[in-house]
């Protein structure tokens, strides 16, 4: 297997990983609050991390690549983890799951502007089936979610495509530290930076609190969910070191698919014509989107 292919592979996991979490995490919600989860979640990430680093050996990153990488790690995991728990608080989980799977649309104009990627009618063709699959995956939550609306609804909706929006941006502004870097340190100083950030806010939280009351069962969704962060977020960053942002973020659209069978399996969720005809879209969708092999 070539090493595009390991990349297209690494993305379509880090997709069905992310999907993982998404479900872990609507598990233990209840029980702690988003900031104080958001930083167990990448403290957990870091240490897992860490030992790889050591056995790897010491590298030294330039004094001018420390803030815009620390930048984009908290933007990564903090901004975009915080604007999507503030958009979810007034609109339905999934027309949310809907908005944010705009992340690859986003990420191939914001590659495009910069002169990244060009912009071709399969791309987009590819991108605009995945969020079809997304929508019909969901469509019946989507449906019966649809009687929110006001400003508070409206507010919620940009903030979670303000979340895609920011995941966008950095997916893209990340690959000269990635071409610059070994992926291993790299990751675990971003995830370091985030969770250095969202140490305040937990701890303002219930950070102090909350773990101590946690079951077996929460504690075990939360260090899965750490450990899929680490290891997702590396296999994530290999991914963009070695083939474009775009068509590693479509593999995005693998997330509430991923969510939506574990909840058949695990939650005996039915399953539904829309969930099989999402998932053709979904695969024909990535498809289309990573059937290019020339990037700018």
């Amino acid at each position: 297997m070539n090493r595009t292919a390991l990349a297209v592979l690494a993305a379509a996991i880090t997709g069905i990983l992310v999907g993982a979490a998404i479900t872990a995490t609507r598990y233990v919600a209840a029980d702690i609050s988003p900031a104080s989860l958001a930083f167990l979640r990448y403290a957990i990430g870091v240490a897992c991390l860490l030992p790889a680093v050591a056995m790897a050996g010491r590298i030294r990153f330039a004094r001018a690549d420390l803030v815009p990488i620390a930048a984009l790690g908290i933007g990564q995991f903090g901004v975009l983890i915080a604007l999507l728990n503030y958009g979810l608080r007034t609109v339905p989980a999934a027309r949310g799951a809907l908005i944010f799977a705009s992340f690859p649309l986003l990420t191939l104009a914001v590659a495009a502007w910069l002169g990244h990627e060009r912009v071709t009618a399969r791309k987009i063709c590819g991108i605009l089936a995945t969020m079809c699959g997304v929508f019909l995956a969901l469509s019946d939550k989507v449906l019966d979610g649809a009687s929110i609306h006001g400003w508070s609804a409206l507010g919620g909706e940009l903030a979670i495509l303000a979340s895609a929006a920011t995941g966008a941006i950095c997916s893209v502004l990340y690959r000269p530290y990635l071409v610059r870097y070994p992926t291993l340190p790299v990751s675990a100083f971003a995830m370091l930076a985030a969770a250095l950030a969202l140490a305040v806010p937990a701890a303002l939280d219930d950070l102090f609190a909350a773990p101590a009351a946690l079951s077996r069962g929460a504690w075990a969704a939360i260090v899965f969910i750490g450990l899929s962060s680490g290891g997702g977020y590396v296999l994530w960053l290999w991914a963009l070191k070695n083939i474009a942002a775009t068509r590693v973020t479509v593999f995005l659209a693998l997330s509430p698919i991923t969510a939506a069978a574990l909840g058949v399996a695990l939650l005996g969720e039915p399953v539904t014509a829309g969930m099989m005809a999402g998932v053709v879209c979904v695969v024909m969708g990535l498809w289309l989107a990573g059937g290019e092999r020339k990037q700018v």
